[in-house]
């Protein structure tokens, strides 16, 4: 208020309303792993969190997919492997060499359901081999970034073997539950793609039996794998088989052509098929000219339409290159039904875009141990029903035997009020400790969550059925609090809860008329 020595009118502003609290963003995942590139014009986003959008910005900060590396094996690796090519009883085998870069392709899933905004941590390019130590540092970055509220790392289940792979699991857990507590981690499991009856062992039982106990209500996991549509026939060609001769070994003796034949037709055809074969050969490291590129797009759409084999070896590699992890395509899922319902809203009974089918068929007892167990780390199933599709079965915590933290979607609420809270009473800090400040704080905070509670998000009849504010000195502050510096709030919140099972009872009844 200015000095009073002049005569005269003098306005003075007094604010009539607190301020408001702001809802924090609740979908914005962080993807670590590699990529081909990570550069925003000349400077480097190695090990830096970056906020992107759309597949669009990928490209142009981060590159594009990695080439995949197959080869033809002749000798099965187990009794139960199954083969991928069967040319007149002699069977063949594919395996991907190099290493599992599955990053690009969990990007593109995250996007088909419903991804909006998100962070990338590169951790180094596809000349870089996997490593946990790599992954846990990107995770380390992630300290800084306030804005995050998922993580998410597709190549953790690339790793060499299962300890490595939780080792970083359980580094994301300490990160999101003991480290920064505003966040979520989605879990894979580690050869989720397998059946839990697979003769290499139970993928659930390692997975639960590795992970420890800490802060596994601030993480989440799917089973099974997902077989996605991502990768397309037309994306591949003959450069993804590594020991070409040996494709072309095949091709030929697909052909069934007597060398002693007279029928000049059919040697006339086998020569023509022979010298498209003798194209093949490894691009080397050099890039193709113009020319180059587009004969050997040419000579890959002649194999198509002359070798049904061909044809088969590129949808046995497909479908491999299609099995990904499923927390990309839920984290996707979270942001669709954020955006959609709200947070509050269990991110489950909601469809899979992009996928074809889950990798194994779970029934309604198999659920059974999924759900709900005595260790408590309940596992969420990803199951397909007749006429609807690939549905997510399931919305817990790991922590699934706690009655506070069950649903994911009740620790994502929480995180949600408190961050929310947390933010807008910032302002207050070092305001004096008195009466109107705690009014002010306590108005700001039950008009917050009365919009809460009109949009669905708490549950009651009325406001106050739904949460309850208290400050206040002999409240929930003594004196000495306020001698040192002390401001308590205490809010109560009745979070809604999914119905995660309903009951219908049926009881026959005397025939009345």
């Amino acid at each position: 208020m200015a000095t009073m020595k002049t005569p005269g009118v003098y306005i003075v502003e007094k604010s009539a309303f607190p301020n408001s609290v702001v809802e924090v963003a609740t979908a914005v995942p962080a993807f670590i792993g590699h990529t081909q590139t990570a550069v925003n014009g000349s400077k480097s986003l190695s090990m830096s969190p970056w906020r992107i959008s759309s597949m669009a910005e990928y490209h142009k900060y981060y590159g594009m997919e990695p080439e995949p590396k197959f080869l033809i094996r002749e000798v099965k690796a187990d009794e139960g492997e199954v083969a991928d090519i069967n040319l007149n009883g002699d069977e063949k085998f594919l395996d991907r060499s190099g290493q599992k870069y599955i990053l690009y392709a969990s990007i593109r899933l995250f996007f088909q359901n419903g991804g909006g905004p998100c962070y990338i941590v590169s951790v180094g390019d596809y000349q870089t081999d996997l490593n946990p130590d790599a992954l846990i540092a990107g995770i380390d970055t992630l300290q800084k970034e306030q804005e995050p509220t998922m993580v998410v790392i597709p190549e953790a289940v690339s790793l060499a073997d299962i300890d490595q792979c939780t080792k970083v699991q359980q580094a994301s857990l300490q990160h999101c539950g003991g480290k920064m507590r505003s966040r979520v981690s989605i879990l894979d499991i580690y050869k989720g793609f397998q059946d839990r009856q697979h003769e290499s062992g139970d993928c659930i039982a390692n997975f639960r039996n590795k992970l420890g106990i800490n802060f596994l209500d601030f993480a989440t996991a799917y089973y099974p794998w997902l077989n996605a549509s991502i990768i397309q026939d037309s994306d591949l060609n003959f450069d993804v088989i590594e020991n070409k001769d040996e494709l072309k070994n095949l091709l030929f003796t697909e052909l069934k052509v007597d060398e002693d034949s007279d029928d000049e037709s059919i040697l006339a055809q086998r020569a023509a098929f022979k010298e498209e074969l003798e194209k093949i050969a490894d691009k080397g490291d050099e890039p193709l000219t113009a020319d180059q590129e587009a004969n050997r797009i040419l000579l890959n759409k002649t194999l198509a339409a002359i070798s049904p084999l061909y044809v088969e070896i590129i949808k046995s590699i497909r479908l491999k290159l299609n099995e990904l992890p499923p927390s990309a395509a839920m984290a996707g899922v979270y942001t669709m039904v954020d955006n959609s319902r709200g947070v509050w809203k269990a991110p489950a009974n909601v469809s899979l875009a992009a996928v074809t089918s889950p990798t194994v068929n779970i029934t309604h007892d198999e659920q059974e141990d999924l759900n709900v167990t005595s260790q408590g780390k309940s596992i969420n199933a990803i199951r397909s029903f007749i006429g609807e599709g690939t549905l997510v079965w399931g919305a817990r915590t790991l922590d699934g035997n706690s009655l506070d933290w069950r649903y994911i979607s009740v620790r994502r609420t929480m995180i949600m009020l408190e961050e929310s809270i947390r933010l807008s009473t910032k302002a207050y800090v070092f305001d004096a400790n008195t009466a109107q400040t705690w009014v002010t704080i306590k108005s700001m905070i039950r008009n917050f969550l009365t919009g809460i509670w009109k949009r669905g998000g708490l549950a009651g009849s009325s406001p106050d059925d739904a949460f309850s504010v208290h400050v206040g000195l002999g409240e929930t502050m003594t004196p000495e609090d306020i001698l040192e510096g002390i401001l308590r709030v205490s809010v109560f919140v009745a979070v809604t809860r999914p119905a995660e099972f309903i009951e219908i009872t049926f009881t026959q009844q005397m025939q009345k008329s």
